[in-house]
């Protein structure tokens, strides 16, 4: 389809817990975030959707840890990464008609002659999570925003499910998320921006959002630049840098 976009593109990184919780395949999701898609594209805003691996994703490694004592990390990766691929075959299949044929696993190669308003991304190799590869996205695409979409409503001083006491925080560094999560990739691990991926967000100077993936109405707002509740991650606490990341020249957290 002929398609002129407005602007550059917008990243979601989509979390596989919002596609395949522990309950299965939520299609209420699915069906809302097709919408949401759809009527931004009429504004002539253009996606890259990169999406995890969810439940199936813990599934095969926890079940191959039962079988045999010793597995190579690399092996658990890769079972991960190919759960990914699969929730990616299903994203690209709702957004077929608008959607590049080819699902990105090879964050080497660029999309060549990108004319479609929407493209998915997959799991690319061990060492890394799918933020990793939003913020290649961001990186190589020139993204006006990344938006980090989980089950969370952001960036919390201490996991919110098992501290009641957690609060969550409206803006916060790179430097400092590499304090509250580390800098060592682990397969498996569960934060809000794997450290491998905080560590080029970092290097890159990226602004990001971490948000709720259930509420679409705050979605719309970030895409709009409306005040919205998450989180916003930046190069630094003072104002933001003029330039391609123009998004973030307010404070919108609500």
């Amino acid at each position: 389809m002929f398609f002129q976009p407005k602007k550059p593109p917008i990243v979601i990184s989509v979390g596989g817990s919002l596609v395949i919780p522990p309950s299965g395949i939520d299609t209420t999701f699915l069906k809302k975030l097709n919408i949401l898609i759809r009527k931004k594209i009429r504004k002539g805003i253009r996606f890259l959707l990169v999406v995890g691996g969810g439940k199936t994703a813990r599934a095969y490694p926890n079940t191959v840890k039962k079988v045999i004592k010793k597995v190579e990390n690399d092996d658990l990766d890769w079972l991960g990464i190919h759960a990914t691929r699969l929730n990616a075959h299903l994203l690209r299949t709702i957004f077929r008609d608008i959607a590049h044929p080819r699902i990105v696993t090879d964050y080497n190669k660029k999309i060549i002659n990108w004319k479609e308003p929407v493209a998915v991304g997959a799991g690319w190799k061990p060492g890394w999570s799918t933020d990793y590869d939003a913020v290649i996205l961001a990186r190589d695409y020139h993204a006006s925003m990344v938006i980090n979409l989980s089950n969370i409503n952001g960036v919390y001083d201490r996991d919110p499910k098992k501290f009641k006491g957690a609060k969550r925080i409206d803006r916060i560094t790179w430097k400092e998320m590499s304090k509250l999560f580390g800098c060592k990739w682990s397969p498996g691990l569960n934060t809000p921006f794997d450290p491998i991926s905080i560590q080029l967000a970092k290097k890159i100077g990226l602004t990001a959002v971490v948000a709720n993936g259930q509420d679409f109405e705050n979605i719309d707002n970030i895409i709009e630049d409306k005040p919205f509740k998450g989180t916003v991650i930046m190069p630094s606490l003072v104002a933001s840098r003029p330039g391609r990341f123009t998004f973030f020249r307010r404070s919108w957290v609500s």
